[in-house]
């Protein structure tokens, strides 16, 4: 490859990103449906031309700002159970971290929030897999995976949003981060003293 080509590749490779990080930008303040391509390509400081050089349409630019948030999300979750062998204590580790988003990761809280439920469908490969394990071993009881994550998704979003919408800090107030870990736990057949337990088992450091 000549030093032209690994020039240009640079140039395409900044261009593409900083598209990206416009598009996370924009989506902490609004809906993409509310955006056009040039305020897009005015926030990343790039042509207009150079959109349809990196992304076919608008919704698919957003779509991959929101897959490099669950990525960054999943990157977070896996570094905090890493070393778990419980799955209960796993999935209350994900749950009460991800719920202290507003407050330790407020731009990735904003961008999921944004993204709604639609969001679950970025995490669903490596969250079924988990919640599969999970009941495989006999500790997650359920009858339908997909449901599984549908129910425990909401309830983090929910949570998320409340995080959001709160004047209190979730990491001064942890109740509700806690609360849903173990309102998850007990729908997924755990007692509710082995939940609370699980639930409050010191997480590791954000």
């Amino acid at each position: 490859m000549s030093v032209t080509e690994n020039r240009l590749d640079r140039r395409r490779a900044r261009t593409r990103a900083a598209l990206l990080g416009a598009a996370r930008e924009l989506l902490v303040f609004r809906a993409p449906a509310e955006v056009s391509i040039q305020e897009i390509t005015d926030a990343a400081d790039v042509g207009f031309g150079s959109f349809y050089n990196h992304f076919a349409s608008k919704q698919t630019l957003f779509d991959q700002a929101i897959a490099e948030v669950a990525a960054e999300h999943q990157e977070l979750v896996r570094a905090a159970v890493k070393g778990l062998t419980d799955p209960a204590e796993a999935l209350a580790v994900a749950i009460r971290l991800t719920a202290r988003f507003p407050s330790t990761h407020p731009g990735l809280a904003k961008v999921i929030d944004r993204a709604g439920l639609g969001y679950l469908s970025f995490v669903a490969p490596g969250a079924l897999e988990f919640l599969r394990h999970g009941h495989a071993v006999g500790r997650l009881c359920f009858d339908d995976a997909e449901v599984a994550l549908a129910c425990a998704g909401g309830a983090v979003l929910g949570v998320i949003r409340l995080g959001l919408k709160s004047d209190s800090d979730p990491l001064s107030s942890p109740g509700s981060a806690e609360g849903a870990a173990v309102a998850v736990l007990r729908m997924f057949g755990l007692v509710e003293g082995d939940a609370r337990r699980v639930a409050q088992r010191p997480l590791p450091p954000l």
